[in-house]
This record gives C-alpha cells, sequence and structure tokens, in this order.
C-alpha cells in the first residue's frame, strides 16, 4: 500500500554549507523509486509517496544516497502523515492564536523521557516553556527561535544528545501535514 511521508533534512542549506539544491533531492528521492515527489522550502522538506512501510529504512536510504551523491553526511527523519497529523492535534500549546515562528516543533528519532530535560532551569528561560510529545518537543518562543535563549539550551543539553533532532516552525508542521495529504 503507498502511502505519502515528509523527509526531514537537517542543517542544509544553512550558512553556505551542505548545500543540496531542492531539484537535486526531487531527482535523488525519483530514482530512489519514489512517486509524487515534491520539496517546501530550500531547507529540507520533501514529499514522496512509497510501498515501503519502515521510516528508519527510508531515512536511511536518503541519507546514505545524499552522502553517496553530495559528498557530506545529513542527518534525516521520515514521517509518515498520520504522524505528522497527530504532533498537530497533540499540540499542547494554543496554536492558533500564536504567529508561526512563535512555536516550534523539534522532531526527534525517538521516544525522549522527561528526566533527560531535567537539568534544564526551566524558571529561568520564562516566559519560554517546552512540552515533549510523541518523538516530539514542542517549544513556545515568542521571539521566535533564532533568538530563543532556550532553543539553544535544549539545543547543547536537552534531548538530542543521541537522538536526531531537526526543528521546524509552527507554518510549516501544518504544511508538513497539507503536503502529506494522501
Amino acid at each position: 500500500m503507498t502511502k505519502p511521508y515528509a523527509a526531514l533534512l537537517r542543517g542544509i542549506n544553512v550558512g553556505g554549507s551542505k548545500k543540496l539544491p531542492m531539484a537535486q533531492l526531487r531527482a535523488l528521492l525519483a530514482a530512489l523509486g519514489h512517486g509524487d515527489v515534491r520539496t517546501y522550502l530550500q531547507s529540507g522538506n520533501a514529499f514522496f509517496t512509497s510501498d515501503h512501510d519502515d521510516e528508519a529504512a527510508l531515512a536511511g536510504q536518503l541519507r546514505q544516497a545524499i552522502a553517496a551523491r553530495f559528498g557530506f553526511d545529513v542527518e534525516v527523519l521520515v514521517r509518515d502523515h498520520d504522524y505528522l497529523t497527530a504532533v498537530v492535534e497533540a499540540c499542547p500549546f494554543p496554536a492558533a492564536s500564536l504567529r508561526g515562528k512563535q512555536l516550534h516543533v523539534t522532531y526527534l528519532s525517538e521516544r525522549v523521557d522527561e528526566s533527560r530535560l531535567a537539568s534544564l532551569d526551566r524558571a529561568a528561560f520564562l516566559p519560554e516553556e517546552f512540552r515533549l510529545g510523541d518523538r516530539a518537543l514542542y517549544l513556545y518562543a515568542p521571539d521566535g527561535l533564532g533568538r530563543s535563549p532556550f532553543g539553544e539550551a535544549l539545543a547543547r543539553s536537552g534531548p538530542s544528545k543521541g537522538v536526531v533532532a531537526t526543528s521546524r516552525n509552527w507554518n510549516t508542521v501544518l504544511k508538513l501535514v497539507e503536503l502529506t495529504e494522501p
């Protein structure tokens, strides 16, 4: 059964490093045998359909293909439409009343226990807040992720130690759901 997926690539086309043109990414996905290939923005959001149902295997296949074709390693997460929809539905913050740049989801390769974040002094970063979900971390950052001291602290000492993690703002989170609609 063919399913729609989003491939979330971490850290491409940022600051002049790991340049990966979206047209070439689309061609690579098509060459791997995937259908309905599309991309969104230049920041590593690709969409495709596949008969395979192993997200980790699909991510590994794409990661290896990128390394072989472009000569650099890129962490990749692949998620299906149902999961992406569940992330939106489980949002613990009032997403409808926030601007897209104020709310972010960090997609994680595995579940992270709250204890991994116990060393962070949450009160010191208020009004910024985070909540954990199913292989996702929701971050409310009123001034945006680029200006978020809490986001930086999470990246340094948070859940991503040994876990693949890549963040998207809420507008992109919603677009991921839309573009994987069966």
